[in-house]
């Protein structure tokens, strides 16, 4: 059977940023299927890396990420490769090192794809996402759900 981890990113006390965490958590509540996981990474991303040393198929990362769009737009796309890891930082809550280090580590699954959303506000602390990119959660589930159960992002679903 194929094992599919889907992990948010995000640190809930900055606004926008909680985003990946706020998709992962609705997701959970609603269930995922058999083979699927679902974890908040947070802003350990140390935690992701030591997690997919159990080995996955497939891997969905949710986060906020500054594309230059507007405020609440949503990205889905395929990773094709991987930086190398430069240093190794067991704090990182950026996703592409936590990808690098698992990369180097041999435990780096075979599909990966990202589900982002352009912040609008990530410098206040504040629990509550700016309405835009609240609005938006519902969207990255439809992708993440469309992902879990066609195993590839649709044309139409890719940016928006």
């Amino acid at each position: 059977m194929s094992r599919t981890l889907v992990a948010g990113f995000g640190n809930v006390l900055r606004g926008d940023d909680g985003f990946g965490v706020e998709v992962v958590r609705r997701l959970a509540e609603a269930g995922v299927p058999e083979g699927v996981e679902v974890m908040e990474v947070g802003t350990a991303g140390i935690r992701l890396v030591v997690e997919l040393m159990s080995r996955y198929d497939r891997l969905v990362v949710v986060d906020a990420m500054t594309r230059g769009g507007r405020p609440g737009s949503l990205y889905l796309f395929t990773v094709e490769s991987v930086d190398p890891a430069s240093e190794v930082d067991p704090h990182t809550a950026v996703p592409a090192r936590a990808l690098a280090l698992a990369q180097a580590i041999g435990a780096l699954p075979a599909r990966i794809f990202m589900v982002g959303c352009e912040p609008g506000e990530v410098d206040e602390l504040t629990m509550e996402m700016s309405s835009l990119v609240a609005a938006a959660v519902e969207g990255a589930l439809h992708r993440v759900r469309g992902l879990l159960t066609n195993g590839e992002p649709s044309e139409r679903s890719r940016e928006s």
